[in-house]
């Protein structure tokens, strides 16, 4: 519709039509139409000044809203809803949809005015709201959508390299980092740099939903909860975490625009160069942001940085004391030999506990143990090889306190003591064989807790046959003896000489008197001599 109010101000002030059309961008018939009211209704200056544009608009009916009246107006409330739930409904469904209803005999639209009446619907009814961002409040984060590789130099295996994007709404002050992966530890350990970066703390952490951030308590259950590690993170820096909606990308448009450039300024100059470790790349990664944040310039003249540094960074929060440490609990038995394991490491509690269910905390630093809320005990984490033990002395208990230290020699012999004296011996000869003592430890251990923890007679036994026959003590010596004897009840056989081998004198044996034997019939030596009949049998 022609722009009448201003068309009759230039009639009254005695303009030509030619400079009239030129000036609004009208036809010569609006003008001409505008000329007619004003003449008929007797319009002057002093009339038309107080009129408002509604009155203005009064005076030229359009005839196309009365037009209108004879077709079906579409339903396009219904139409945006469906593209929304829908990101594959097209516009042309909609039309074919709207055509095939029943419309009670009012027309149709054609599909070229559908669409014109659906962008005039969608300029009026769908309204963004424009965000205010205040300065120090929140951190938008999210992971960028490109990549980039690296290439193993030995191997030529391809790693992609993901960049982690933060961005502070207010200033557009950017952060970019790149990992191997989008594992909770490195989104984390993204968090911790780019707090780092910025040099403090914000009140608000406006992430996307990733499986690293948030989760679904049930499945089919919209409600996403934040993640434990993640809270514990935010805890830790005092910050809240407030997910963007699902689907939501204008509730974090500041990070969906520091990703954008991120993709053309970072990823799109380093694409084409060849990368052969994250450091390297993140090296690169930071030159390019520092031009992003301080040779970049924005609409007002100013850089990114240059609006932090003046307006945002005083107002951000204080970094706490110590680094985030991520901590993992788990639960954990307190074994015979009052350890507690975690991670293939054992760690000492008081003896008192034997037996009992505690929680451990685990961090890169320390191994705290704890029953409900009270500490029990608190180590150093270990690490390297797997199986150590960390022991504190006042956790032993006062049958092992006057022993030197577990897995010595005295350890063994007063632990053998209680089979029997055989047993002692026999681990005196196991460790003495060896030319370095500790050498013997295991084997000790083996034959001791091994062949002997529920068989301490029949231990004791065999020794004492090893002991008698003088063969080498060994773990399968000892366990095929054990095998033979019968109960553990059976006593050892008392240790006997062995027998001599030297050559003694011959003893002489008094001949048999067969006078002694009178009812034993006897056959005389002619009997077996030649030619006596006999073929060799016996009579």
């Amino acid at each position: 519709m022609a722009d009448y109010r201003k068309i009759m101000d230039l009639l009254l002030d005695q303009r030509s039509y030619a400079t009239i059309t030129e000036l609004v961008g009208c036809s010569r018939r609006e003008v001409a139409a505008a000329k007619k009211v004003i003449a008929t209704r007797g319009i002057t200056r002093a009339l038309f000044q107080p009129m408002t544009d509604a009155e203005v608009r009064g005076l030229f009916p359009d005839g196309r809203a009365r037009v209108s009246d004879d077709y079906e107006q579409p339903d396009y409330r219904r139409v945006v809803a469906s593209m929304r739930k829908n990101r594959h409904f097209t516009l042309q469904q909609a039309w074919s949809r709207y055509v095939g209803q029943d419309s009670g005999g009012l027309r149709k639209y054609g599909y070229a005015q559908y669409c014109h009446l659906f962008s005039d619907y969608l300029r009026k009814n769908d309204l963004v709201a424009t965000l205010k961002h205040e300065p120090g409040r929140a951190i938008l984060v999210d992971w960028a959508g490109d990549t980039l590789d690296l290439v193993d130099q030995a191997t030529g295996e391809i790693t992609k390299a993901i960049l982690f994007v933060a961005a502070l709404p207010f200033s557009g002050a950017v952060f970019c980092h790149a990992y191997t992966d989008m594992k909770s530890p490195s989104w984390i350990d993204a968090h911790a740099r780019a707090f780092s970066f910025f040099g403090g703390t914000t009140k608000l952490i406006v992430p996307d939903n990733p499986t690293t951030s948030t989760h679904r308590l049930r499945q089919g259950d919209a409600e996403r909860v934040v993640n434990a590690r993640y809270r514990q993170f935010a805890d830790h820096y005092g910050v809240a975490v407030v997910p963007a909606r699902v689907k939501k990308p204008r509730d974090k448009a500041a990070a969906e625009n520091a990703v954008n450039v991120v993709n053309k300024r970072v990823i799109g100059y380093l694409a084409e160069e060849t990368w052969s470790s994250l450091a390297e790349l993140n090296e690169a990664i930071e030159e390019r942001v520092h031009e992003i944040n301080h040779v970049m310039l924005r609409a007002d003249d100013t850089t990114r940085w240059e609006r932090f540094e003046t307006e945002e960074a005083a107002e951000l929060g204080p970094m706490p004391a110590d680094p985030f440490e991520e901590v993992e609990w788990k639960d954990v038995k307190v074994g015979r030999n009052y350890h507690v394991t975690c991670n293939y490491m054992h760690y000492s509690v008081p003896h008192a506990y034997a037996g009992r269910l505690l929680r451990a905390r685990l961090t890169s630093a320390r191994v705290a143990v704890f029953d409900g809320h009270d500490l029990v005990c608190e180590h150093r984490r270990l690490t390297g090889r797997k199986g150590q033990y960390a022991t504190q002395p006042a956790h032993v208990p006062p049958q092992h306190r006057n022993i030197d230290g577990l897995w010595t020699r005295r350890w063994f012999t007063d632990l053998a003591r209680s089979f029997g004296p055989a047993t002692v011996t026999v681990i005196e000869q196991v460790l003495d064989r060896q030319q370095i003592e500790a050498q013997g430890f295991l084997d000790c251990q083996n034959i001791l807790t091994g062949l002997g923890r529920r068989n301490k007679q029949r231990l004791e036994a065999a020794c004492q046959q090893v002991l008698n026959l003088g063969t080498a003590p060994t773990y399968t010596v000892l366990k095929r003896m054990m095998a033979g004897i019968d109960s553990d009840v059976k006593k050892p056989a008392p240790r006997v000489p062995a027998g001599s081998t030297q050559k003694g004198q011959a003893k002489r044996v008094s001949p048999v008197k067969f006078e002694e034997f009178a009812d034993v019939y006897v056959r005389d030596a002619s009997h077996y001599a030649p030619g006596n009949g006999q073929q060799g049998g016996a009579a």
